[in-house]
């Protein structure tokens, strides 16, 4: 009963979370302010993912979480390479 009721709340606090990102996301200044909404938005993903997983009872979710920030991680890196120097491959 507690845990459904957690899961159930922490999900309606990242689809804010969300919500707002995307808000940010088209209100960014900057295209650094951009790539760092990018960002938090997959941790927030990453989040909703792993708490998937909780309420599912398994643990695939938790791979594909994984996954996931290793894409991200990588993605990142990248923008703010090309970025600081123009170009992602020297």
């Amino acid at each position: 009963m507690i845990l459904s009721t957690a899961l159930t709340f922490m999900i309606g606090c990242i689809c804010l979370a969300l919500i707002l990102n995307l808000i940010r996301l088209f209100n960014a200044p900057t295209i650094t302010d951009k790539i760092l909404t990018l960002d938090t938005m997959t941790v927030n993903t990453l989040a909703l993912v792993v708490l998937y997983g909780i309420w599912a009872g398994t643990g695939l979710y938790l791979e594909a979480a994984i996954l996931l920030a290793l894409t991200s991680f990588v993605g990142t890196v990248a923008y703010c390479k090309y970025l600081l120097r123009g170009s992602i491959i020297e």
